[in-house]
């Protein structure tokens, strides 16, 4: 049946971006915890706060390669007065000192060794002449110098890592450290896609007039793996209520998230619009103040998530971003990711004034000590090109356009391609 405009379908109450993403984050709940090996953690979410079992480091080490001493042994020493000392024994690193260094001697050791008992001090070879099994030292030092003392970078007990930290090189260094060869981490959210529309194609199928290729559907796939979480692509549907009805049941049995793409707008096939009015969960919102992806509708039921994000590729792009991605981030602990204040000079007019806020796929990177920003290419939801050329989403203020050499505010993306 073809829509009117009396049709309640074109008069919904818009809420802005911001406010939307708010709104979801209050109806979410963290995902279960589990323990992975170490080399499976890359990516994943810490569970709880991780303390330090032990100082690091857990001994006193050299700095460099050298002698170790004890400081008060080098009062004295200086150009033409050298203080002589005895080698008493070799400390390579990874070895335990055998000896105590006493009045008048030292022990050769290599950078990160085990400093002997009662030496305090190295002195690098650069300041050492060796004679024979002694050397002699012309340089008075300070008691410490060349020495990292135990619990020098942290001490037991001490936080390492927050929970809801993701898990990069860094953390792994720093969990391997520390003997954490399981690690505590969230589970990942399941998130099941259904895209939806009678013209679209699979990726690998020859083109026929009329029809396109289902670039949604991988596009998603890749940005929910890139989120953390873990992507589960059911068979696409036509344009069919009952189809769409029985595959969202489906995917909620099997899913913690859902994510359809199309059949949200206004036109006379969008067939979610109808279901959503007598849906049995709650519907948080059926449109934006926002540009692209204004009929963006979401939804709830029991703690499960309904994203219908619209079938444009660009406005799809744009609803994951802004609000899926942040939403499964907050189900895996993460710190809450809403809206980056983050600024750049404009290089080039955007004079289109729009009543709703839009979020512009461009690029942002350094030039003369500043940051500046462009679009990535043509403006429109149906393109797909600008979305693999951006690495930011501009934000444009509803009601106004704006000039070259002004500011603009702007989202960073996941990748930052370019920003280095």
């Amino acid at each position: 049946m073809r829509r009117e405009l009396t049709d309640p379908t074109f008069h919904r109450k818009p809420l802005p971006a911001m406010e939307a993403q708010a709104l979801i984050l209050s109806h979410l709940i963290k995902m279960k915890c589990e323990s992975v090996p170490l080399d499976q953690a890359v990516g994943r979410y810490l569970a709880e706060d991780l303390l330090a079992p032990h100082d690091l480091p857990h001994f006193a080490r050299s700095g460099m390669d050298g002698y170790a001493v004890r400081s008060a042994d080098l009062a004295g020493a200086r150009t033409g007065m050298p203080i002589e000392f005895e080698v008493i024994e070799d400390i390579p690193c990874g070895a335990v000192p055998q000896k105590k260094i006493g009045s008048g001697q030292t022990a050769r050791i290599m950078t990160g060794a085990m400093l002997p008992e009662c030496a305090d001090t190295v002195v690098m070879l650069e300041m050492v002449e060796v004679v024979g099994d002694r050397i002699r030292i012309i340089r008075e030092l300070p008691l410490g110098r060349n020495v990292t003392e135990p619990g020098f970078e942290v001490r037991t007990e001490e936080k390492l890592l927050n929970q809801g930290t993701r898990i990069g090189p860094g953390e792994i260094a720093l969990l391997a450290t520390f003997g954490f060869a399981i690690v505590p981490v969230f589970t990942r959210p399941v998130v099941a896609v259904i895209s939806t529309g009678d013209e679209l194609l699979e990726v690998d199928a020859h083109l026929v007039p009329g029809k396109i290729r289902n670039s949604n559907r991988a596009m998603l796939q890749a940005q929910i793996e890139l989120a953390g979480a873990t992507a589960l692509m059911m068979e696409p549907v036509g344009d069919i209520l009952s189809s769409l009805v029985s595959a969202i049941d489906d995917a909620f049995l099997k899913a913690d998230v859902v994510i359809t793409t199309g059949g949200v707008s206004v036109g006379d096939r969008d067939v979610l619009v109808d279901w959503f009015g007598q849906w049995d969960g709650k519907m948080l919102f059926n449109k934006l103040k926002m540009r692209p992806g204004s009929p963006t509708t979401v939804g709830v039921k029991n703690h499960q998530m309904l994203f219908a994000l619209s079938g444009n590729p660009g406005a799809c792009f744009v609803g994951f971003e802004l609000f899926v991605s942040p939403a499964l981030r907050a189900m895996m602990g993460a710190v809450d990711r809403r809206f980056e204040d983050m600024e750049a000079v404009l290089t080039e007019s955007f004079d289109k004034p729009n009543a709703f806020e839009r979020y512009v796929r461009g690029c942002v990177s350094w030039n003369a000590g500043r940051l500046e920003a462009r679009l990535a290419g043509v403006e429109q939801s149906s393109i797909v090109r600008t979305i693999a050329q951006a690495n930011a989403l501009l934000v444009i203020p509803a009601g106004v356009g704006l000039q070259a050499g002004q500011s603009i505010r702007f989202i960073p993306l996941r990748d930052w391609k370019g920003w280095a």
